[in-house]
């Protein structure tokens, strides 16, 4: 259905939701004030009682006591405690209460378990009118509002059919930014951004946060398939109990990072998938199997899993949650992020050791009820001979065991133990990476171990979603294949060389046989049988990635890229190698070919008694010299936990090096690593992974899973460059990525170069098309239709994608032609533009979000990115604009010139004009009719650009004085506020806007708009268009008054 007006959309909104839970009374176009009566109207309802308001109603002092409490708190994230505190208390002032007056009283707000029924009240705002922290802003109005017992908790904005749902989002950014969601609508949790045909959902940043568009959320199946149709969003996503399970129970208030955070589709599923299965639990059965959840890694598994911990916890359906990690350290970051997600009734507790692990599982306090630990000191409780009384009165209690990174430590002897030791507790699993049947460990899988797959988000579902990057991988080869092939034969065929080996009839069939690629591949196989068959790389010794050729290839190639990959050393890399003498000599090869790249090296620092321990003590304590000395730290061998865990912090920006990236120096560029953070480690800086080890199944993906976390535009894909039997690991992650996609179509890896600059030129030709089709040349201007225009910001968003793609992948606009090969073929493709053509588009692009300068409030239809709006274009091949008009002058000068000679000159100077705004191609015309006209005397040595200037601000300061004439605004204080350039955002910062209109002239304002308006007007609708005309002509730099 489409909707060409949004009033119709709204009301067609509003019939639904009656159908889906919601009160079919419309509060419709209330003011604040309004509805905080409202809210005290349900509170009355819900606390009449003896106890509490004891029959009379609350007086507006009691109401504002309320409203004080939530000013104070002021952030979403606090105001969430509030909402799901259930109760708040006020002092009496209302002296009817004479059993109350003057004392505290706790009045029920909201109960999270109360859903459609008890004293929940769910009511729809149609049209609320807000007031802004500045007079200008006053009665805007929103769409709706969903009131859950009178707060106003989830804000929905919604777009006709044919705007894109960006600007829905764009218009409640806005709105946050006036001010407008403060005193009672600071309780909103969630936004919800709609159009008839797509939705998105998000949670409220708070006056002091950012939107960050990543984190709007498309709402989906069990199945994750998009749920896109507005009326399937109102029945899911928008209904009752779903609305009010959203509040209550699927935002996670974050203290980490004081975020408030709404959970996705896919987590709500297995949260709620886990719940459900520990309430139909029957304890007493013995061996529960619970089930496993299949998400991604980097999907928000731990947040999930707290949410299922919490919701059994909360229903009483459990008397211990304990959550099992599988690494100490893992298990000490696990316990930050459940106590930063947990209330601040909520109590997570830690266990220093099995003694403190005993005594938590033994206590009977509900403070006690969520527990974190290691799988390593879960297995220890009976293995140290604990009293058997103690295990044995645990064993009473209903234990629900959560086991994280559930692919790693759950196949071996302590998860028996576990699981031996409390035979009545219920177990699941949490992985990115399920063991199957194709990957079986100890002829055992997660189902095996866990039970049944309780819910999946594959990373296929991830890539999809955008939730993770894809990949980019390259099979690097450091030695060419035809000699590992004849290597590899003159061995089978026990020859010394070629010659020896074709000489004799039985071992020429043997050479033959393996030089045959239809024969022999490179890499091994499984056959239709599913035996496996042997590839030439199966048949190269380990010693042949030893040698230091191979490790100088390796070098080489890191160092050729470094710079293109890590975009300039912003974003860090992994290498991962197979053993702890080949990791010291790669340090050692860097650290003298790449002396500025900022490495260290991190491998297991408990020194056996093997050949090489020497050499590895040397390379620890040398690693670690060099990291004090670099980055002024103290680290010693004994230490080494702690210098892990530094090198952890400052690979992903944490705590002490939050803001490292403004500090470069403190930087780690690469992180050489043995068997260590390439599971469970996370940092969306690392962008690249290099590996020189074979890797299969789950570590492929777990590997990988460590490039591909979201940060921003810079960083489309996780980049993968593998080096040692590179066949082999193309076969593996083949095989991986059929095993963990999902069986979802959807291809893991990105596109290559060649693939990324043939989208380019696809893309640049219908764009040009576009423009030739509105007969405009050299995109000197935007086509004048709408539908055009939004055609043009569609490709020029899809073009902008592949470029910055390609730019990783080496593209460079100085290069023209590039060469590929194909099939020992090669193949050449030629960009069919160049850099000065796209920054003309991207001018073209930004005028689009200027909204043709005038101020008003029309929409704008389009889907800007607002990271290319803020590219600055800069001056555009400003020397060959200016080589231009010097030869039209030249020519303009002489004597006897063709006339067709210099309309071509003319003609040759106008095509540069595409390159400067619409604005300035207005001064140029202007100029260059008066140089036709000999009314300008041309200076020696001044460019074209620099006469552009002069009388663009010669017309700025004739409009400045104009407008200050017709208002009776201060001249300098104005043109001194237009040249700084302001924003919406910081236009009055420290008071300047406010001190420019009390320079006011109020009597030449109230003349003027009189004269242009024909009718009186009173002084306060004089102050509103004041304040509206003066602002949008700071922020507009400047536009036409109407005469009086």
């Amino acid at each position: 259905m489409r909707f060409t007006k949004e009033a119709d959309f709204e009301e067609a909104l509003i019939k639904v939701l009656f159908d889906k839970g919601w009160e079919r009374k419309v509060i419709k176009y209330p003011t604040e004030k309004e509805l905080i009566q409202n809210w005290a109207e349900i509170l009355f309802k819900n606390n009449n009682s003896i106890d509490r308001l004891n029959g009379e109603r609350l007086t507006n002092g009691e109401m504002q006591q309320i409203i004080e409490q939530i000013t104070f708190l002021r952030t979403p994230l606090k105001l969430n405690g509030f909402i799901n505190g259930k109760n708040i208390s006020i002092i009496r002032d209302n002296q009817k209460d004479k059993l109350h007056f003057g004392k505290e009283i706790s009045l029920k707000i909201y109960d999270r378990r109360e859903i459609a029924a008890g004293q929940s009240y769910y009511q729809i705002v149609q049209q609320p009118i807000f007031t802004g922290r500045s007079s200008i802003f006053n009665g805007r109005r929103g769409d709706l509002m969903l009131l859950i017992n009178g707060m106003p908790v989830i804000h929905i904005e919604l777009k006709r059919s044919g705007i894109p749902v960006s600007q829905a989002c764009n218009q409640i950014e806005k709105y946050a930014h006036e001010g407008i969601f403060s005193g009672l609508f600071s309780l909103i949790q969630v936004f919800v951004a709609m159009n008839p045909d797509e939705t998105v959902y998000f949670a409220n940043p708070g006056p002091d946060g950012k939107f960050n568009a990543d984190y709007y959320f498309h709402w989906a199946d069990f199945n994750n398939e998009p749920i896109n149709s507005w009326k399937d969003i109102a029945s899911s996503l928008l209904s009752i109990p779903m609305a009010h399970q959203l509040i209550g129970f699927y935002t996670v208030a974050d203290n980490s990072d004081g975020i408030l955070k709404v959970m996705r589709s896919y987590q709500y599923y297995a949260a709620n998938a886990i719940s459900d299965k520990v309430s139909r639990t029957r304890w007493n059965e013995g061996n529960q199997l619970g089930g496993y959840v299949w998400h991604t890694t980097g999907s928000g598994k731990t947040m999930t899993s707290f949410k299922s911990a919490q919701l059994i916890a909360n229903s009483n359906d459990a008397d211990k949650v304990v959550f099992l990690t599988d690494r100490i350290e893992l298990g000490t970051q696990s316990l930050k992020e459940y106590r930063a997600f947990a209330d601040e009734t909520e109590s997570v507790q830690a266990t220093e050791n099995t003694n403190v692990l005993i005594a938590k599982l033994k206590s009977p306090d509900p403070g006690d009820t969520l527990i974190v630990t290691s799988i390593q000191k879960m297995s220890n409780i009976k293995e140290e001979g604990f009293n058997s009384r103690d295990i044995e009165l645990i064993s009473k209690k209903r234990l629900v065991f959560i086991v994280d990174e559930a692919h790693r430590s759950t196949f071996g002897d302590m998860l028996i133990a576990i699981k031996r030791t409390f035979t009545n507790a219920i177990f699941f699993g949490f992985t990115g990476t399920p063991i199957k049947k194709e990957n079986e460990k100890k002829m055992n899988t997660t189902a095996t171990v866990f039970g049944n797959e309780l819910h999946e988000y594959s990373i296929a579902d991830g890539i999809r979603d955008k939730n993770v990057l894809g990949f980019d991988t390259y099979k690097i080869l450091t030695f060419k294949d035809r000699d590992i092939r004849k290597a590899v034969a003159l061995d089978k065929a026990k020859s010394k060389s070629e010659e020896e080996a074709i000489s004799d009839p039985r071992k020429a069939s043997i050479y033959y046989k393996y030089m045959d690629s239809s024969q022999i591949k490179m890499a091994g196989f499984k056959d239709t049988a599913g035996n496996y068959v042997k590839g030439i790389e199966d048949y190269i010794p380990n010693i042949q990635y030893k040698t230091e050729e191979h490790k100088d290839k390796v070098v080489e190639d890191i160092k050729v890229n470094w710079k293109c990959l890590s975009h300039n050393e912003k974003f860090h890399g992994i290498f991962a190698t197979s053993s702890i003498a080949e990791a010291i000599q790669y340090y050692r090869k860097i650290k003298k070919e790449m002396p500025e790249l900022k490495c260290t090296c991190l491998f297991d620092p408990n020194i056996d008694n093997n050949d090489g321990v020497l050499f590895k003590e040397d390379g620890l304590e040398e690693i670690i010299l060099d990291y004090n000395e670099r980055y002024q730290t103290e680290f010693k061998v004994s230490t080494h936990a702690s210098f892990k865990k530094d090198i952890a912090l400052r690979m992903a920006h944490k705590e002490a090096y939050k803001l490292i990236e403004r500090k470069p120096e403190q930087q780690l560029d690469l992180l050489i690593v043995v068997d260590q953070m390439l599971t469970g480690f996370d940092s969306k800086w690392v962008n690249t992974l290099y590996l020189d080890k074979k890797l299969e199944y789950e570590n492929i993906i777990q590997a990988f899973s460590r490039t591909n976390r979201l940060a921003g535009p810079d960083k489309p894909f996780g980049t993968i460059r593998y080096y040692r039997k590179p066949h082999t690991m193309e076969y593996n992650i083949n095989e991986a990525v059929k095993l963990y996609s999902g069986d979802k179509p959807l291809e893991l890896f990105v596109p290559k170069l060649k693939y990324n600059i043939q989208k380019i030129n696809t893309i640049y030709k219908d764009i040009e098309e576009l423009f030739i089709h509105a007969e405009i040349t050299s995109f000197s201007k935007l086509p004048d239709d709408a539908s055009e225009r939004g055609q043009f910001v569609r490709l020029f968003n899809q073009l902008n994608s592949y470029l910055e793609a390609a730019k990783i992948q080496g593209f460079d606009w100085s290069k023209s032609i590039y060469e590929f090969e194909e099939e020992n073929e090669k193949v050449e493709v030629k960009v069919c533009f160049d850099k000065k053509i796209y920054l003309v588009l991207l001018q073209r692009y930004k005028e689009l979000s200027r909204g043709g300068g005038t101020g008003e409030s029309e929409e704008v239809p389009y889907d800007l990115k607002g990271y290319l709006v803020e590219i600055d274009t800069g001056v555009i091949d400003a020397q060959y604009m200016n080589s231009r008009f010097v030869k039209y002058l030249k020519l303009l000068k002489q004597k006897e010139i063709s006339p067709d000679l210099l309309e071509m000159a003319l003609n040759d100077l106008h095509k540069t004009f595409a390159t400067l705004t619409q604005e300035e191609q207005k001064y140029a015309n202007i100029f260059l009719h008066d140089v036709e006209r000999g009314d300008i005397q041309i200076e020696q040595g001044k460019t074209f650009r620099e006469y552009i200037i002069e009388y663009q601000c010669r017309d700025k300061e004739d409009l400045i004085h104009r407008f200050s004439t017709y208002i009776g605004v201060d001249e300098d204080k104005l043109r001194d506020m237009m040249g700084l350039k302001l924003t919406e955002a910081n236009i009055n910062e420290f008071g300047r806007f406010d001190e420019l209109k009390r320079t006011i002239d109020k009597n030449k304002a109230k003349k003027y708009f009189e004269s242009v308006e024909h009718k009186k007007l009173s002084p306060p609708i004089i102050n509103i268009k004041l304040d509206r005309i003066l602002r949008n002509f700071i922020l507009n730099g400047g536009m036409e008054m109407r005469n009086m």
